[in-house]
């Protein structure tokens, strides 16, 4: 099944094999006498048989991706057969699976996505059987989940060999695995002394949908919560003093107009709280933190320190995305509150509308757990390049591009040295990337050293401190292990929720008091709300739940009721919300005209509130 023009020397990064031959011989195989394919799968088991301790060859990696691609083995029947062709490959020689990985990664498209769904139905159908005669007993097959889950981290492996990957890291997730005991799973990867070899999915990360790994954080949060507030009840107790509520959360007391000051204050002030649940209290307001008054504070205070006037951050005009203001030196302990404010969002599951580039997210898991170990450790230094760059600022990116494509003479067409320079306060200030920089000229030979220097050094060095105090602020709320699993667009979504504004799936949960679906006042607030352009969609969320941000899961994952606000005159007023649970108090207007005219200006004006 080679190739006529592999049939030479052999390439190390290409198996040589003929993908649509094999994609056309199993086609026809498909199609033969239930006879013949008997016969085929019985080849197959008798070669997977013999020889099994020799060593492999070329041309046995070669058979093996053959028979991966076998498409016989879609179904249960087959699965005996397909467990040890799965058992073989994960038990291959590290050296073999270097090998089988980088031919991997030349494989077609719709053949390495057909593979990996055939793994992972695999996976699905042990762990899940719909007939239990079709698979012997469980407890006979334990090692069947171990081998195809290596497999398939060969697979992954491939997809992230070079850095455009074949599909996005959300085709490996396996959705059955969310009913599955999933803290028992944790609990046995934190515990690899008392289960000695036992395996666990934790181990292999990429296979758990973020909804799994973001439930793994939420349970492994509220364990540390209950160890605070028994903590602190202890204490109490010690102290011979009377317990109260209070003690069992992390409350923050604000003023309005010293938003900011207030809140450096208060998490200062309850640094060992930070675990604990989350209430705030506005000063000055009698409303009762049931989560709206959680979500406004969040709000608030990320539109306040976001604003450009007060110059932690730097908006791009052209990405639109905020990064941190090197020339900001002296407000470390307001980035602490950043990466504070970050923490207790995921802590608590809150999303939040902060607009930071995907290299954010990768420096604040490098490394994902704290060195405690060593306090003086550097953290949040990430391996960045052009294309983390282009997200931050696009237009010096591009320069940088076409410094590296340049065809003539680099030294004295630009003149360029391992020095750069930029404007602070008005002055013009120097930075050599390497010692002596300035004398150093940039040459065809060591432009590619001076781009990965100046990359490195604006997102990396010229902003450390700010990151530091950053990155220590997530951490100190998100200390835990359960982080290690997480991939920096998974951080990303748990920060920041889904994007995508679906409100016909925000429809379809929604429930009625007072009112039916059917109703005219109902059909005119769908049609209203389906009009509105996205600024008004998000307005409308928040609004009515306290976030304009989607849950992770999407609209599905959603509680949304809309009452009716039956009262004396009540079709002159306008609708109201209770944040805390997602509930819209809509009258029973008449009209779209003044369903839409009442609804906007509603939520055009919804910032803070209070109880008569």
């Amino acid at each position: 099944m080679k190739r006529e023009d592999c049939l030479g020397p052999e390439d190390e990064d290409g198996s040589g094999l003929d993908y649509d031959f094999i994609r056309i011989t199993y086609d026809i195989v498909l199609t033969l006498p239930q006879e013949v394919q008997k016969a085929v799968l019985k080849s197959v088991i008798n070669s997977l048989l013999q020889d099994l301790k020799r060593q492999r060859t070329k041309q046995d990696i070669r058979a093996y991706i053959v028979l991966l691609q076998n498409p016989q083995f879609n179904k249960a029947t087959t699965y005996v057969i397909f467990a040890h062709l799965l058992r073989q490959v994960s038990s291959l020689s590290d050296a073999e699976h270097q090998l089988l990985v980088r031919w991997l990664r030349k494989i077609p498209l719709n053949t390495f996505q057909a593979t990996v769904t055939r793994v992972q139905q695999f996976i699905s159908t042990r762990m899940f059987p719909t007939n239990s005669m079709e698979l012997p007993p469980e407890e006979k097959c334990t090692w069947w989940i171990p081998s195809a889950v290596k497999v398939l981290a060969l697979l992954n492996a491939a997809n992230w060999l070079v850095q455009a990957p074949l599909v996005l890291h959300t085709y490996f997730y396996n959705h059955s695995l969310d009913h599955i005991d999933l803290m028992a799973e944790y609990y046995s990867w934190q515990n690899p002394g008392a289960n000695s070899g036992k395996f666990s999915f934790c181990q292999y990360p990429f296979i758990l949908s973020l909804g799994a790994k973001r439930y793994i954080m939420q349970k492994d949060s509220e364990s540390q919560m209950i160890v605070m507030a028994r903590k602190s009840l202890m204490e109490k107790v010690q102290r011979r003093e009377m317990p109260d509520m209070g003690m069992l959360f992390l409350n923050i007391k604000v003023r309005r107009s010293h938003l900011i000051t207030d809140s450096l204050n208060e998490i200062a002030r309850k640094q060992k709280n930070l675990k604990k649940k989350l209430k705030v209290t506005f000063a000055g307001e009698p409303g009762l933190d049931m989560g709206g008054l959680t979500k406004e504070w969040f709000l608030l205070l990320v539109r306040k320190i976001f604003k450009p006037e007060y110059g932690m951050f730097s908006c791009n005009d052209k990405s639109r995305l905020y990064w941190f203001n090197k020339e900001c030196l002296d407000q470390d302990e307001e980035f602490n509150l950043v990466g504070v404010l970050m923490g207790l969002a995921v802590y608590n599951s809150i999303i939040l509308d902060i607009h930071f580039p995907s290299c954010c997210y990768k420096k604040l898991l490098s490394p994902a757990v704290v060195p405690f170990h060593n306090p003086n450790a550097r953290v949040g230094l990430a391996n960045l390049g052009l294309e983390d760059l282009a997200e931050v600022m696009p237009e010096l990116a591009r320069g940088l591009k076409e410094l590296l494509s340049y065809e003539g003479d680099v030294e004295n067409d630009l003149c360029q040295t391992f020095q750069v320079s930029f404007t602070s306060y008005g002055e013009v200030v120097t930075h050599n990337l390497k010692p002596k920089g300035d004398t150093i000229p940039v040459t065809n030979t060591n432009r590619q050293e001076y781009v990965q220097l100046y990359v490195d050094y604006l997102l990396n060095s010229s902003i450390y401190k700010q990151f530091e105090a950053f990155y220590h602020g997530f951490h100190s709320v998100c200390a835990s292990n359960a982080l290690i699993m997480l991939r920096p667009e998974e951080v990303e979504m748990l920060v920041c929720g889904n994007p995508e504004l679906d409100m016909e799936a925000l429809k379809k949960v929604t429930v009625y008091d007072g009112y039916s679906k059917n109703d005219n006042t109902i059909r005119y607030f769908w049609d209203t709300v389906m009009n509105f352009n996205t600024d008004l969609k998000k307005k409308m969320l928040l609004f009515a739940t306290g976030s304009d941000r989607i849950p992770i899961g999407g609209m599905a994952e959603m509680e949304f009721k809309i009452v009716r606000m039956d009262t004396a005159h009540s079709t002159s007023m306008l609708p109201m919300a209770h944040t805390c649970f997602n509930q819209l108090c809509l009258p029973p207007y008449k009209t779209r005209k003044q369903i839409k005219q009442k609804l906007t200006i509603a939520i055009s004006n919804a910032e803070g509130f209070g109880i008569e």
